[in-house]
């Protein structure tokens, strides 16, 4: 069997704790729902994909309201579908299939970064650059291939229910040449076109802040409705982790809050930006 995505962990997750919660055990729900402890064991371990119509009923059985109810519905639907990152799997390390997958599906979308612009808010030219550089070992078709799935990953962005984007980014990555003057000014142009959009939000966390949370590190935590299905994803260079129980996941979620108010407003953000464009001739 293949490796449970984060999804299907998450929701296997999230079924227990209910069950534990509502003090069922797998004999009792077995009563209630039909479904055998051995195939619920499964469904909770993320050894085997969880149905729809088995989430449902599980639901029902715990008394989840209809929020919750079909957001666990939802994640059991999209658990196993192949999107169209699929095709780029050769290419794509597990994580960020499965980031990719989390995005596709997510309310919201919180990243801290300090060296690079988020991969959802780069240009093509900027991706080739940082791509290029940075994938060690990777062949020029592999480094398109890789630019083509970040710019298709955007498409998020302004689908019709689209991902609500918050953004920090340290002032070193948008002082950096990345690509060169003309990629950068591209880059930075970019960056001002997204924060028009109503459901992007971009900050610029100034070098000159003392002590903030951000200095653990960049991370992402992607957002999901009517659960505790939130996950965080910490990128390092030989390898990735998610940080999925909802304990840690909430000292992530405490900490972008603090570096939110530690970092530029808006406006002024949006003005540094744009000087920085300017000085890009």
């Amino acid at each position: 069997m293949a490796e449970a995505t984060v999804r299907q962990r998450q929701l296997g997750n999230q079924l227990r704790a209910i069950r534990e919660k509502r003090g069922l055990t797998l004999e009792a729900v077995e009563l209630l729902t039909g479904l055998t402890p051995a195939k619920l064991s499964r469904v909770e371990l993320a050894k085997t994909p969880a149905k729809p119509a088995d989430v449902e009923k599980l639901a029902r059985a715990y008394e989840c309201d209809d929020e919750l109810r079909d957001s666990l519905v939802a994640v059991a639907r999209e658990g196993n579908k192949r999107g169209w990152w699929f095709n780029y799997q050769d290419v794509l390390a597990p994580w960020l299939a499965d980031q990719i997958s989390l995005e596709s599906s997510a309310a919201s979308f919180r990243t801290f970064q300090v060296q690079l612009v988020p991969g959802l808010l780069q240009t093509a030219d900027y991706a080739r650059a940082a791509i290029g550089r940075l994938a060690i070992g990777a062949s020029p078709e592999d480094v398109e291939a890789r630019v083509r799935v970040r710019r298709e990953r955007q498409a998020v962005l302004t689908q019709p229910k689209p991902l609500e984007v918050w953004a920090v980014i340290h002032e070193v990555a948008l002082r950096s040449l990345v690509g060169g003057a003309a990629t950068m000014r591209g880059q930075l142009e970019k960056l001002l076109e997204l924060a028009v959009l109503p459901n992007v939000t971009i900050q610029v966390m100034p070098s000159e802040t003392g002590v903030h949370q951000g200095m653990n590190g960049p991370f992402s935590i992607l957002g999901f409705p009517g659960s505790d299905l939130d996950v965080v994803l910490l990128e390092g260079l030989l390898s990735s982790e998610w940080v999925e129980d909802p304990q840690r996941v909430s000292v992530f979620d405490r900490a972008f809050r603090e570096i939110v108010a530690e970092a530029w407003p808006v406006d002024q953000s949006i003005n540094f930006i744009t000087e920085q464009k300017d000085k890009l001739k």
